[in-house]
C-alpha cells in the first residue's frame, strides 16, 4: 500500500536563485516513480505517494534526482502524512487564534536536542518564544518572520549544525497535512 508523503526543498527559488520550476519538479517526481504528485506554492514543497522506501531513502532519491536534473544540490526533507499530522497536532501554542504569518514550524532531518539552544535567553526575546517537537521547532513570533530577532538566533548555523532545517509558515504546515491525507 501507498504512503503519502511531502517533500520539503531547502532554499529554492529565493531571489531568484537555484530556480527549479514546479512543473519540472512534478515531471521529475513521476519520472521517479512516485505517483499522486502534486506542488504547493513555489517555495519548495511537493507531495507524492510511494509504496517503498522510507522517509530518508525517499529524500535522499529525490535530492540525487533534482542534482541530475537540476544541477545543484537541495537538501529535502521527505515526511509522510502521520508525522505531519502529528505536528500540527502538538502544535503547544494556540494556532487557531493567531495569524499564520506569527506561528512557524522548522523542521530538522533529525531529533534537535534541547542543549542545543540552552544558550538563548528566552525571557531576553519575548513575548517571541520556541518550543522544540519531534524533529522540529515551533516558533511564535507576534510580528512576523522577517522581523523576528529569535529567528535569527535560531538560524545560527551552529545551533543547527549537522541537520538539515528548513522552515515553513503556519499556513503551508495545515497544507501539507491536507494535501498528504
Amino acid at each position: 500500500m501507498a504512503t503519502m508523503y511531502a517533500a520539503l526543498l531547502r532554499g529554492i527559488n529565493v531571489g531568484g536563485n537555484r530556480k527549479v520550476p514546479m512543473a519540472e519538479l512534478r515531471a521529475l517526481l513521476e519520472e521517479t516513480g512516485w505517483d499522486d504528485v502534486r506542488t504547493y506554492l513555489q517555495s519548495g514543497q511537493a507531495v507524492f505517494s510511494s509504496a517503498h522506501g522510507d522517509e530518508d531513502s525517499l529524500a535522499a532519491e529525490l535530492g540525487e534526482a533534482i542534482e541530475r536534473h537540476f544541477g545543484f544540490g537541495v537538501d529535502v526533507l521527505v515526511r509522510d502524512h502521520a508525522y505531519l499530522n502529528a505536528i500540527v497536532e502538538a502544535c503547544p501554542f494556540p494556532a487557531a487564534e493567531l495569524e499564520a504569518k506569527q506561528l512557524h514550524v522548522t523542521y530538522f532531518s533529525a531529533p534537535a536536542e534541547a542543549e542545543r539552544f540552552t544558550e538563548i535567553d528566552q525571557e531576553a526575546f519575548l513575548p517571541e518564544e520556541f518550543r522544540l517537537g519531534d524533529r522540529a521547532l515551533y516558533l511564535y513570533a507576534p510580528d512576523g518572520l522577517g522581523r523576528s530577532k529569535l529567528a535569527e538566533q535560531l538560524a545560527r548555523p551552529r545551533l543547527t549544525k549537522g541537520l538539515i532545517a528548513t522552515t515553513r509558515n503556519w499556513n503551508t504546515v495545515v497544507k501539507l497535512v491536507e494535501l498528504t491525507e
